[in-house]
């Protein structure tokens, strides 16, 4: 079983070689991705399989080197949880670009470039996600920030390189605090290994462990758009063209609150800031959605609840129980699912009204009822309305931090559901000015302007472009995502028993399974 954890990696690397090979052969290069993005879920799958089922992670040493002498690459419930999740979004948005691509050619989304990008992109969130050691989840950042501004830079646009200059400029400061704060964990401890480290930190004294430990918050931090570092986000996503802003929005950010997670439960054990993360996730919330709801322009909104709901899973960090683990790792799963599925539907509604700003899109309801309910569905789930898994993982994190019950917890609940009620607002209000409101509206229509002038100075409100088709492979893939919000309902039972599990292995001591040998050993064990 071991043997297949390092083509997580290898394979999405192989599949951008020979799509970079076919750079010319579009048929060619969409079936190498879809073919290498299917093995890497069917191979996730098998792996999450096998690690629920016995309970012991697996750990392969790349290169065959012992534990933990060569690069680590280290599977548990948590890592191929996310493996199998990322795959889905990045297979779906796959689906989405090539639908895309047929119609515009390569004026939005070169395919030379794209698809060994999109695979190279594929393989970093992979790798940072079975990293065992800092400096390889390092190296995942590393590939990440490549693939990413080519992505987001695709077809020149003025707009699309200005930010896509703030957004690596903001990217490599990150991981120049990243790389600083591994060489200071390594002259303090000899080691990366995050294994090791969990076993060794507690030698150094806590004023030692603390600066390590906001070092790495503070790199993780600025990936994971928490605020105030989030500024460079609402502007750098929306940009860029759909299926790239979609796979953004719901993987990129999470790869650094997973970073965060193993930081927070598995590295810094015994060095507590669990109350400067409330604080800082309370202001990522609140603030998020007042900047979502001053917003005109769909991909704005979502940009903005996307940085205040990044705040939901900075607090269930900071309760640490299992409880709120287990909670914060199902809300993660929830949002990358919804979030994605909404700047899918929000590129269909961008194709069919030709904009995408709330003061000028009007009447989709009657010319686009298959948009509006690919809209409508994710959104509601977004806002957190019962049955949907927005409100179950919301109310397992209020519940969590309730049985914590310090004043400063149900501060944080109480923002909580303040933050989930004007989420719900700013998006239902987007739905009812553009699919509501009817394209022959007059008599209502100056009460309607005077309700939301503040708008009007709103950035990127103006933008108008040509009414585009849409193939219905784009639909189709939407849909597909609409289906997996849903099933993430459906299944919550399940998938919500897996992470209260993960959140509970979390709080144990890590062990390493030896591929080479097959035998299990407490990392105390093993010795550099």
């Amino acid at each position: 079983m071991s043997a297949l954890v390092p083509l997580l990696v290898t394979l999405p690397l192989l599949g951008a070689a020979i799509a970079l090979i076919f750079g010319r052969q579009r048929r060619v290069q969409v079936g190498v991705s879809t073919v290498t993005l299917t093995l890497v879920l069917a191979i996730a799958a098998v792996l999450l399989y096998s690690v629920d089922s016995t309970g012991e992670s697996l750990a392969v040493s790349v290169g065959g080197w012992p534990i933990p002498f060569g690069i680590v690459l280290y599977v548990d419930r948590l890592a191929a949880l996310l493996v199998v999740i990322s795959s889905i979004v990045l297979l779906a948005v796959l689906l989405f670009s090539v639908g895309q691509g047929a119609a515009d050619g390569d004026d939005d989304t070169p395919v030379t470039i794209f698809h060994p990008s999109y695979l190279i992109l594929a393989a970093g969130i992979f790798n940072a996600f079975i990293a065992g050691d800092l400096f390889n989840l390092y190296v995942g950042f590393e590939i990440l920030l490549v693939a990413s501004y080519v992505l987001i830079t695709l077809g020149s646009t003025e707009n699309r390189i200005r930010t896509g200059v703030v957004y690596i400029v903001v990217s490599l400061v990150s991981s120049i605090l990243f790389l600083s704060a591994i060489a200071a964990i390594y002259g303090a401890l000899g080691t990366v290994n995050i294994a090791q480290l969990a076993a060794r930190m507690s030698e150094l004294p806590q004023d030692v462990q603390l600066v390590l430990h906001l070092m790495l918050l503070l790199a993780f931090s600025i990936k994971a758009a928490v605020f105030p570092l989030s500024f460079w986000l609402p502007d750098s996503y929306p940009t860029a063209p759909a299926p790239v802003t979609a796979v953004f929005a719901g993987l990129l950010t999470k790869v650094g609150v997973y970073a965060m997670i193993r930081t927070e439960t598995q590295i810094f054990r015994d060095n507590d800031v669990n109350t400067l993360l409330l604080i800082v996730a309370l202001a990522t919330m609140i603030v998020g959605v007042l900047g979502a709801v001053a917003q005109a322009e769909l991909k704005r909104i979502l940009s903005f609840t996307l940085v205040s709901h990044i705040g939901y899973m900075v607090f269930g960090l900071a309760i640490a129980t299992p409880a709120a683990l287990g909670a914060t790792i199902y809300y993660m799963v929830h949002h990358i699912v919804v979030q994605t599925t909404l700047f899918l539907a929000v590129g269909l509604v961008e194709r069919r009204a030709g904009s995408t700003s709330i003061l000028k899109v009007k009447g989709l309801m009657k010319a686009a009822p298959v948009i509006a309910v690919l809209y409508f569905i994710p959104a509601i789930n977004l806002g957190g309305l019962p049955p949907f898994s927005g409100f179950i993982g919301k109310f397992a994190l209020f519940d969590a931090a309730a049985r914590v019950g310090t004043p400063l917890m149900y501060v944080l609940i109480i923002g909580g559901i303040v933050t989930s009620l004007l989420t719900l607002y700013a998006l239902m209000r987007a739905w009812n000015l553009s699919f509501w409101r009817e394209e022959e509206e007059h008599d209502d229509e100056g009460d309607v302007a005077d309700r939301i002038t503040y708008l009007g100075g709103a950035p990127a409100a103006a933008t108008q472009t040509e009414r585009r088709v849409i193939p219905r492979i784009m639909t189709l893939a939407t849909a597909g995502m609409v289906a997996v919000t849903v099933a993430l309902t459906v299944l919550a039972g399940p998938l919500y028993e897996l992470c209260v599990d993960i959140g509970e292995a979390l709080q144990d001591p890590i062990v390493l399974v030896d591929s080479t040998t097959g035998d299990i050993a407490p990392v105390e064990e093993v010795t550099p």
